[in-house]
């Protein structure tokens, strides 16, 4: 690697004294964190959506297939980011060189504040619904006793980040794969229902919303899209990735064809074991697959497979989220104590802590306010979407600014596929902007939601522009500097 390239990916290393992150990952424990991430509760209850707007298998089928396509065409997008952009910070770094401090700061906001915590709070609370199915906690209400099994589960996981990060990949790659484990069973259970007659020939087809048109397909794609959602976050390990200008377009690619290979699997099992009509109507897709196949221990089993999958994107999106607020803190001198990173345990310790804590006073605000935390979360999709697509429009912007980097992999038919995947971004921009507009939640229009998330962001931007400008210089490692010590 040049040292024009090496300082790229450290020019924004943490305060003085503050190891930078070490290449200490495999690509095993990186499909499995990206995987793990990318697999949530989601493949449980999307695929029964996708055939109620589908109609019939084969829409449903090319409306998930195309779903891997286009997560594709994005990792590949990724990939030139990553691997000339290498940084713990992935989307923030990228942020921060083509549109400066002021954007990169309100995504590390929003992440903060609602796509990281926000994810780990709300799969929390799937992982304590289930778990409370199978060992309930008497006594308590429902959704205090999801609290705690959640609350339980975030401090645990945390703990086992906090340590390192091979505690934490090593975690991962036993959770995603049982979790993996988990889904074959579903198609084993479809494969087991069809050996003994009880399968559908030909499963029929369902009256699709809005009469099976292009805009129930369209709206049918944005819950795939939604269920392939986090791919991208492998952007955060891109320093940690052993080799990882050569192996980090692998992983990418890996990882889409694993994931769509098991959301293909998955679906067929549905279409098989249920029929059309029997995924289109069903509340529990799963759960009735597996009661079909097993009888009530299906109920069981499925309760287990559900809290697994919750535990496997909780840790994934720790390991991530913790990242983009240490990047952060690298930057801004009134953070910079989530700029240290721990040379010993290769992880943000700082970051780790504040995420939990961050994350664990969301698990009370969830319980105390039950349904309506769910739907504050879900309403501030149109905000990652924003930053999605400004990631994406980043790869235009930093070619022109950055000519003369060197690019390790360089995303193939450009400008074709990165325009692609932009009008993806702001088509599902669009749809969650149009799905959040005619939701109300407080009896206020979810739309203003997002909007507050972001004006809050603006406020702390102020206030830290300010502090900064007001206080001593902060000590930042430079680019010379680490040239030197190398």
């Amino acid at each position: 690697m040049t040292s024009e390239a090496r300082s790229v990916s450290e020019e924004s290393a943490g305060a003085a004294g503050t190891a930078l992150p070490r290449e200490v990952l495999g690509m095993r424990e990186a499909v499995a964190l990206i995987v793990g991430v990318v697999i949530g509760a989601g493949i449980f209850k999307a695929p029964s959506m996708v055939a109620q707007m589908t109609g019939e298998a084969g829409m449903m089928f090319g409306a998930w297939l195309l779903g891997g396509l286009m997560s594709l065409i994005g990792a590949l997008c990724y990939a030139e980011l990553t691997t000339t952009y290498a940084s713990a910070g992935g989307d923030y770094y990228f942020l921060r060189r083509a549109y400066g401090n002021s954007v990169s700061f309100l995504f590390a906001w929003a992440r903060f504040s609602v796509i990281s915590t926000g994810s780990i709070a709300l799969l929390a609370f799937v992982f304590g619904d289930y778990v409370n199915q199978i060992l309930p906690l008497g006594g308590l209400a429902p959704a205090w006793a999801s609290a705690i099994y959640g609350a339980a589960v975030v401090i645990v996981l945390s703990l086992v980040n906090i340590k390192g990060i091979r505690a934490g990949a090593a975690t991962q790659t036993w959770l995603t794969a049982i979790e993996i484990g988990g889904l074959l069973l579903i198609v084993l259970a479809a494969i087991f229902i069809v050996a003994n007659g009880g399968a559908q020939a030909a499963p029929a087809a369902v009256q699709a919303e809005a009469g099976g048109s292009q805009a129930s397909f369209g709206l049918a794609m944005v819950f795939v899209l939604m269920t392939y959602g986090g791919w991208n976050e492998a952007a955060y390990i891109s320093a940690e990735l052993k080799d990882g200008r050569r192996n980090m377009v692998k992983v990418l690619v890996l990882s889409i064809f694993i994931i769509t290979a098991l959301y293909m699997l998955v679906t067929w099992a549905y279409w098989r074991g249920l029929g059309m009509q029997g995924m289109a109507g069903s509340e529990a897709l799963a759960a009735d697959l597996l009661s079909s196949a097993f009888g009530p221990a299906g109920q069981k089993i499925i309760s287990v497979m559900v809290a697994i999958a919750a535990l496997t994107s909780i840790n994934a999106t720790m390991i991530v989220g913790a990242r983009t607020s240490y990047a952060a803190g690298c930057d801004w001198p009134v953070l910079a104590r989530l700029g240290c990173w721990h040379a010993e345990r290769g992880t943000p310790v700082n970051a780790l802590i504040v995420q939990c804590i961050a994350a664990l006073l969301l698990v009370v605000m969830g319980a105390w306010a039950g349904s309506g935390f769910k739907a504050m979360v879900e309403f501030t999709a149109p905000v990652f979407w924003l930053f999605f697509l400004l990631s994406g429009i980043s790869l235009f912007v930093l070619r022109s600014r950055d000519p003369h980097i060197e690019r390790p992999y360089k995303v193939p038919l450009y400008p074709v596929l990165p325009l692609l995947f932009c009008a993806m971004c702001a088509y599902m921009l669009w749809s969650s902007l149009s799905y959040v507009y005619n939701q109300s939640l407080g009896g206020l229009n979810a739309a203003w939601i997002g909007v507050t998330v972001l004006a809050i962001g603006i406020i702390l931007l102020i206030l830290l522009k300010n502090a900064s400008s007001s206080s001593l210089p902060h000590p930042v490692v430079s680019t010379e500097a680490i040239r030197r010590n190398r």
